[in-house]
């Protein structure tokens, strides 16, 4: 009967034996698809915020482009509103009944185009006699002496108007500065 239990008990050491190569392997393999896992888990989310910053920066883009879409046709109209104000500015001069009545035609349509303007998104910007010069801000065509030391780096005269289209300038106001 020894030789019994000796030899049941060598037939199951081997089964004992691949049981434990068995379950190492089984870990093993877990370990390696929890692993894969893990790596496609996070391919996935970074794949998925790219897509997200994608998407964002599109919709941004997007509405930049639609704000700035006629800029090019309100900065060729710009050349038109300055016209209409050199020729206010001329037809004030004159002291006629007629032409006071002509002044009035002309002020009609300049306002109705500078308001038709201001409904597709244009600015002025708003430039005085008097102001501080900035670089940032205004465009000096030249610089002349100034008329008294507190109007050194100021602004003498405005000779263009600047513009806006949104927040960006599309049109820098031309300046004449003292020194």
């Amino acid at each position: 009967m020894s030789k019994k239990k000796d030899k049941a008990t060598k037939k199951e050491q081997p089964k004992a034996a691949e049981a434990t190569e068995n379950t190492i392997e089984e870990v093993s393999a877990e370990a390696k698809l929890t692993e894969e896992l893990a790596k496609e888990k996070d391919k996935f989310l970074r794949l998925f915020a790219e897509f997200e910053n994608y998407k964002r920066r599109t919709s941004k883009e997007r509405v930049e482009l639609f704000k700035t879409a006629g800029k090019d046709i309100l900065v060729a109209m710009l050349p038109v509103l300055d016209d209409f104000d050199r020729a206010l500015a001329e037809i004030a001069k004159i002291d006629d009944k007629e032409v006071q009545d002509l002044k009035k035609g002309v002020e009609l349509i300049s306002n109705k185009l500078k308001e038709t303007l201001k409904t597709k998104g244009l600015g002025e910007v708003t430039v005085k006699k008097g102001d501080t010069f900035d670089a940032e801000d205004h465009e000096a065509v030249t610089q002349i002496p100034a008329p008294s030391d507190d109007m050194k780096g100021k602004i003498i005269d405005v000779l263009e108007k600047g513009y806006t289209l949104g927040d960006k300038v599309i049109r820098y106001p031309k300046v004449v500065v003292g020194q």
